[in-house]
C-alpha cells in the first residue's frame, strides 16, 4: 500500500447530524474535528462513534473500575484483555470473563442471547484456551406479562441453541424475575476455559510489515452499529433496531475454536482479537493500538456474503465467527491451509506499520486515515455526578407480624419466581458434553467441572442479589461477591477470582451513577477482605426503557480449584445425618423474599455483611469440608435458613426433624431471615463440629437430624411438611408460566 489522498469528508452539516445520531454528544464530535483537522468521511465517524461509545471505551465506569482489587499472586492476566487468566496449578491456567448481551436480547431474544454465548466463547479462546464450561446470569420482568414469557423462552433456546450446538456445557446460573426488568432483561453470558499458563495469547500486535489475517465467517450486514445501540436507552422504537442484531452459527463457531487452537499450537502467531462489539473496528484498533503500531487495511481483501458492501458497513458490521489476527512473516500459507481445512474463510487483508495511524482503502480509495492513539488517549472520560441512595433504617423483625404461619410461607417461598425450581430451564441446556462435569445444575452450590487428565476441578458460580443493591449500593456489592465466594466455599473448593458484568441505568443521572459508585466500593472491600480479585469483566450501561432504569445488577462470576474432584460436595442431605448451622443468627428480614412474598413489603437495609465473619466462616467450612465427615453443604442466602433446609431435603430426597429456634427471635424471623455469611451443613459427628467450631471462634449450632428417604420436613411442635408437597409447588411455577397457565 503506498501513501494517497486523504478520505472524501463528509459535507459538514451532514456530519454534525450524524454524529448525533452515531450517539456523540456536540463535545465529543468537537474532538474528532480536532483530532483529524477536517470533517471525518462517513468511515472516519463510523470508526469514531463505535470506539467511543460506552459499551467500547467505558468512559463513565473507567474511573471507578479502577477502584477495584485486580492482582494476586496467581493471577497471569487482569482486565484489559479479552479475558482473565490465573494459574491454577500443575503448568494450567483457567481463562474466564463475563459478558452482557441485554439489549439484543430485548429486540431478539433467541439471537441476542445466541450470539452473546458465541461472542464470550471467542473471548476465552482468543487467550489461547479451549472453552470448558459456560454458565449464565439472567434477569426477566413480570412473570405475569406475556412479554416477559416470550423473552424468557427465546434466551433460554438461545443459550441452549448455541451452547448445545458448540459442544460446551452450560453448568451453571441464576435466572431471577422483577418488574424492574420488564423492558430490559438482562442476559449475561460466562465463559471459562483451559489453557497452559505458558501459551496465553495477548492482542498486542508487534513487527512492522507483519500480515494481517482475517479469519472465519464472511462479513454481512448484521449488527452494523449493534455498540452503539448498547449504548442507549431504549424507547418505543426498540422493535425497529432488529438490524442492529446479529445472526450466529454455532457450528462455524466450533469450527473456528478448532482452527484456532490448531495453529496456537505452532509459533506463527503474534496477535489475535475476536471481531466482537464494533466488529473490525474495534479488532483492528485495540490490536495496533496496544502494540503502539500503526496498521493499514484493504477491504476489498475482506470476505463478504453480501454484494456492494460500503467500507462503512464492513468496519462497522458484527457478523458472528470471525478473528484478527496477526501473523509471524511467511507464515501465511501454513494458517490459511489450517482454516481451509476447516472449511472457513482466510484472507490477509493488511499489514502492520510504524505509522501510529489506521488507514483503510477501499476500491483504490483511501477511507479512514485516523492516528490511533487519540482514539483511545484523547477518548471521553466522565467522572459523573453521583447521588448516594439514602441509606433506608433497618428492620426490627417483631414489627412484621407473621400472616400465614411457617408451613405456608415455606411452601409460597420454594414456588416463588425467585425461589422455584429451574429444571425448565436447564433441562433445555447440555450440561454434562465433554465428559468432565462433576456437579450438575441443582447439585451443588457451584458447578464442578474436572479438568481433562486431571484429579483436579474447578468451581463455577454466577451471583448477585439487586434487591439489596437498591436498597443500599455498598451492602449490595459486599454481599454479590462474598455470596459467590460462599457458594464455591460450600462445595469444599478455594475461590480465587471473579468476573464482573455491571449491569445499570444512566449514567448520565446521578442516582444511577451513585448507585454504580456504591457497588463498586462494596465489591472493592469484599474482594480485598477475601482475597478475591478481579480478573475481566464487562459494563452494561443504559439499561432503560423509557426512562425506567433495571435495579442496580453488579452480577459476580466465581471461579475457584479443588485439588481432588471426588472431594467436592453437593447439597443433598443424606439419610441420618446431623444438621449444623455455622453463621450467627438475627433474623433479618429487611429486602428478605419472604418480607417481599409473604409480607408484600419491599422495605428496611439488606443484611449487613461482615466480612471478617464472612472469611473466618468460610475458611472454618472449608477445612471441615477436606477434612472429611461433612456430608452435604449448602449456603444461606434467598428465603433464609428453612429455604436452605427445604433445598437440601428436595435434592437428596430426604426429610428431618429440626429444632426449635432460639428464644428472643421470632420464629419466623429465624426461619426465614436472609442474615449473612450462613451455612447448613449435614455432617456425620456433629459434637466434633461443634466442638471444632467454639474452637475456632465460630458461630455454630445444631439446628436437626436428617431422616429416611422420603418423608417430610418436621417444624417444632411436631407440624410438618410434606417433601412431596413441596416438590409440587416447587417444580410447579415454571412449567405452568411458560404453558400460560
Amino acid at each position: 500500500m503506498t501513501a494517497d489522498s486523504a478520505p472524501q469528508p463528509l459535507p459538514a452539516g451532514r456530519a454534525r447530524q450524524l454524529a448525533a445520531e452515531f450517539g456523540l454528544t456536540p463535545e465529543e464530535y468537537g474532538r474528532v474535528l480536532a483530532i483529524l483537522g477536517r470533517v471525518p468521511s462517513l468511515t472516519e465517524l463510523g470508526v469514531f462513534s463505535v470506539m467511543w461509545s460506552e459499551h467500547c471505551s467505558y468512559k463513565s465506569s473507567k474511573v471507578w473500575l479502577r477502584e477495584l482489587p485486580t492482582r494476586a499472586p496467581w493471577v497471569i492476566q487482569g482486565p484489559g484483555e479479552n479475558a482473565g487468566v490465573i494459574a491454577i496449578g500443575d503448568g494450567l491456567a483457567a481463562v474466564f470473563k463475563m459478558e452482557s448481551h441485554n439489549h439484543p436480547s430485548f429486540i431478539e431474544p433467541y439471537q441476542g442471547a445466541a450470539t452473546g454465548v458465541g461472542g464470550i466463547l471467542r473471548d476465552v479462546f482468543t487467550m489461547g484456551a479451549r472453552p470448558v464450561a459456560n454458565l449464565n446470569a439472567l434477569r426477566f420482568g413480570d412473570p405475569k406479562l406475556p412479554l416477559t414469557r416470550r423473552i424468557l423462552d427465546g434466551v433460554v433456546r438461545g443459550i441452549g441453541g448455541y451452547g448445545n450446538c458448540v459442544g460446551v456445557p452450560t453448568v451453571g446460573g441464576e435466572v431471577n424475575f422483577h418488574p424492574a426488568y420488564n423492558g430490559n432483561p438482562l442476559v449475561n453470558a460466562m465463559t471459562v476455559g483451559i489453557a497452559r499458563a505458558d501459551r496465553i495469547f495477548t492482542a498486542r500486535a508487534t513487527g512492522v510489515g507483519n500480515p494481517v489475517v482475517y479469519v472465519g465467517s464472511r462479513t454481512g450486514r448484521d449488527g452494523i452499529h449493534g455498540a452503539t445501540m448498547a449504548s442507549a436507552e431504549f424507547s418505543a422504537d426498540a422493535e425497529e433496531k432488529r438490524p442492529t442484531v446479529q445472526i450466529g452459527d454455532p457450528f462455524t463457531e466450533k469450527l473456528l475454536i478448532e482452527a484456532c487452537l490448531e495453529l496456537m499450537a505452532t509459533d506463527a502467531i503474534v496477535a489475535i482479537q475476536d471481531m466482537g462489539a464494533a466488529g473490525l473496528t474495534s479488532s483492528s484498533v485495540e490490536m495496533a493500538g496496544k502494540g503502539g503500531m500503526g496498521i493499514e487495511l484493504d477491504l476489498d481483501a475482506v470476505p463478504q456474503r453480501e454484494e456492494g458492501m460500503s467500507a462503512y458497513e464492513m468496519m462497522l458490521s458484527e457478523s458472528q465467527e470471525r478473528m484478527l489476527m496477526i501473523l509471524k512473516p511467511g507464515r501465511e500459507a501454513e494458517a490459511e491451509a489450517i482454516f481451509r481445512k476447516w472449511e472457513l474463510d482466510f484472507a490477509v487483508i493488511g499489514r502492520l506499520t510504524d505509522t501510529g495511524r489506521i488507514v483503510i482503502r477501499h476500491k483504490g480509495a483511501v477511507e479512514a486515515d485516523i492516528p490511533l492513539a487519540p482514539l483511545e488517549s484523547e477518548a471521553p472520560l466522565y467522572r459523573r455526578p453521583t447521588a448516594e441512595t439514602p441509606k433506608p433504617p433497618p428492620l426490627d423483625p417483631a414489627s412484621v407480624p407473621d400472616p400465614v404461619g411457617i408451613e405456608e410461607a415455606l411452601r409460597r417461598l420454594v414456588g416463588s419466581p425467585d425461589l422455584c425450581s429451574r429444571r425448565w430451564i436447564w433441562d433445555q441446556y447440555d450440561s454434562t458434553v465433554g465428559g468432565q462435569t462433576v456437579r450438575r445444575p441443582g447439585a451443588a452450590d457451584a458447578a464442578i467441572v474436572r479438568i481433562e487428565g486431571h484429579r483436579r476441578a474447578l468451581a463455577l458460580t454466577t451471583d448477585c442479589t439487586p434487591r439489596y443493591c437498591a436498597a443500599d449500593p455498598e451492602e449490595g456489592g459486599k454481599q454479590a461477591v462474598a455470596e459467590a465466594w460462599r457458594n464455591i466455599t460450600a462445595t469444599g473448593a478455594t475461590p480465587l477470582a471473579i468476573t464482573d458484568n455491571m449491569n445499570f441505568g444512566n449514567p448520565e443521572k446521578p442516582e444511577i451513577m451513585g448507585q454504580f459508585a456504591g457497588c463498586i466500593r462494596g465489591m472493592a472491600a469484599a474482594c480485598r477482605a477475601l482475597d478475591f480479585p478481579v480478573v475481566s469483566g464487562n459494563v452494561s450501561l443504559y439499561n432503560e426503557t423509557e426512562g425506567r432504569a433495571i435495579l442496580p445488577t453488579p452480577a459476580i462470576g466465581g471461579v475457584g480449584v479443588i485439588e481432588d474432584a471426588a472431594r467436592a460436595i453437593g447439597l443433598a442431605l443424606v439419610p441420618g445425618c446431623e444438621l449444623v448451622l455455622v453463621g450467627a443468627t438475627r433474623g433479618h428480614l429487611g429486602q428478605s423474599l419472604w418480607l417481599r412474598e409473604i409480607a408484600g413489603r419491599e422495605e428496611g437495609a439488606p443484611p449487613p455483611v461482615d466480612l471478617a465473619a464472612e472469611r473466618r466462616n468460610g475458611d472454618f467450612v472449608r477445612a471441615r469440608i477436606l477434612a472429611g465427615g461433612v456430608r452435604a453443604c449448602h449456603d444461606v442466602s434467598d428465603g433464609g435458613l428453612l429455604v436452605a433446609i427445604a433445598e437440601m431435603a428436595l435434592a437428596g430426597d430426604v426429610g428431618a426433624t429440626l429444632e426449635p429456634p432460639p428464644a428472643g427471635i421470632p420464629a419466623h424471623a429465624f426461619w426465614f431471615g436472609e442474615d449473612q455469611g450462613r451455612y447448613v451443613l449435614a455432617v456425620e459427628d456433629g459434637a466434633a463440629l461443634l466442638a471444632a467450631a467454639a474452637a475456632a471462634g465460630v458461630p455454630a449450632a445444631r439446628i436437626g437430624r436428617a431422616g429416611a428417604p422420603g418423608g417430610a420436613l418436621v417444624l417444632p411442635g411436631g407440624r410438618s411438611i410434606s417433601l412431596a408437597g413441596l416438590r409440587e409447588a416447587h417444580e410447579g411455577f415454571l412449567p405452568a408460566l411458560m404453558e400460560g397457565r
